[in-house]
């Protein structure tokens, strides 16, 4: 349903992304693990989720949300290691000790990075094949080499943000990227040319953007593009890699900002619609709760508000449709398909207990 609706909207891109839901109340629910949250700086208790949706000028839909079971493998390794026994002469000795290592040994095997969960998401979204045109948007965080491998093989195009201290051949030596990019700031500052990209908002904006075909260890050759956002080139660079050799600075800085978009999707999910509420324990029933979530947030793209005229707010543009009053009339059509049922049980000459039962079981 998502998809033919993006069709013959311009340019959509695929962004490929991770968050943290935190659950500071919840430390049972599935896949939290009490850590560092280095975004908002403190201790947290959060599952890690990995993300794919599709945006384009007008809409941003979730496509794929799944959970990144955390990595506790440090702290049973320092459980086996401070556990153990020279020597186990009793035979439930043994077998206990056989069962921990059995445990460590399958919760290694089925950890999963969110490098390979993302791997998982472009295989499926490739095979129902929904999204033919679109490229793929993502940070240095999500790119590796079967990623990539796997969109090349498909036919499509990738763009990804580029660690700073990332090795490239540069003159026949291998060199960090960042170097090259001072270097080439302070010797050529020529080489960098001015480029207007015009954004999902319809604006334009001016980046100056040197652009490369470059060699890469394990990677290959790929388009290297350096991005300043600063006339005078003083603001820290950005650097962006694609495959699509044939594209030129624009066009790569253009599919990048459609990678924003996932921003927006965390924190409208988070703060609109409940991604964050979960309580369940069991890992399908939180699965469920995430994406259930995704499905709320295209809903409520897509909702027509039904207010009242007084509710009409004049900070709005354009008479433009707030999000409270799209919840508004979600839950009102809810409502009423609860009260038309109630009231047809009522008819039946079922009693209080039996429709109270029926819509609220116990």
């Amino acid at each position: 349903m998502v998809a033919g609706e993006h069709r013959g909207r311009g340019l959509e891109v695929m962004v490929l992304d991770w968050t943290y839901v935190h659950h500071d109340r919840g430390p049972e629910i599935y896949a939290t693990k009490r850590a560092y949250d280095p975004v908002e700086g403190r201790m947290s208790t959060y599952p890690t989720l990995v993300t794919a949706v599709v945006a384009h000028a007008d809409r941003v839909d979730g496509l794929a949300l799944e959970v990144q079971f955390p990595n506790s493998q440090a702290e049973e390794l320092g459980y086996l290691n401070m556990t153990a026994q020279e020597d186990y002469t009793a035979l439930e000795q043994a077998r206990e000790r056989f069962i921990d290592l059995l445990h460590y040994q399958k919760n290694r095997l089925s950890y999963r990075k969110r490098t390979e969960i993302a791997v998982e998401m472009v295989r499926q979204l490739e095979a129902e094949g929904h999204f033919p045109q679109a490229p793929y948007a993502f940070d240095n965080g999500v790119l590796s080499l079967p990623l990539i491998q796997l969109i090349e093989q498909q036919g499509k195009h990738w763009v990804s943000e580029l660690e700073s201290s990332r090795l490239i051949q540069w003159q026949g030596q291998w060199r960090r990227v960042d170097e090259i990019a001072a270097e080439l700031r302070q010797q050529h500052p020529e080489s960098f040319r001015r480029v207007n990209v015009k954004r999902r908002s319809g604006e334009e904006k001016a980046f100056w953007a040197f652009t490369k075909t470059v060699r890469l260890k394990r990677y290959g050759r790929k388009r290297l593009v350096i991005v300043h956002e600063q006339a005078d080139l003083s603001d820290t660079p950005r650097f962006l890699l694609t495959d699509a050799l044939h594209w030129e600075a624009g066009r790569v800085i253009r599919v990048w900002s459609d990678r924003w978009p996932v921003e927006i999707f965390h924190e409208f999910c988070k703060q609109a619609v409940g991604l964050e509420a979960s309580q369940v324990r069991k890992e399908e029933a939180l699965k469920r709760h995430f994406r259930l979530s995704g499905v709320a947030q295209s809903l409520l793209q897509r909702t027509p508000a039904g207010g009242r005229k007084s509710e009409r707010f004049a900070f709005a543009e354009d008479n433009q449709q707030t999000v409270a009053q799209k919840l508004y009339t979600l839950t009102r059509d809810a409502l009423s398909q609860w009260v038309q049922l109630a009231q047809g049980l009522f008819a039946q000459g079922q009693s209080y207990q039996q429709v109270l039962e029926r819509l609220m079981s116990v």
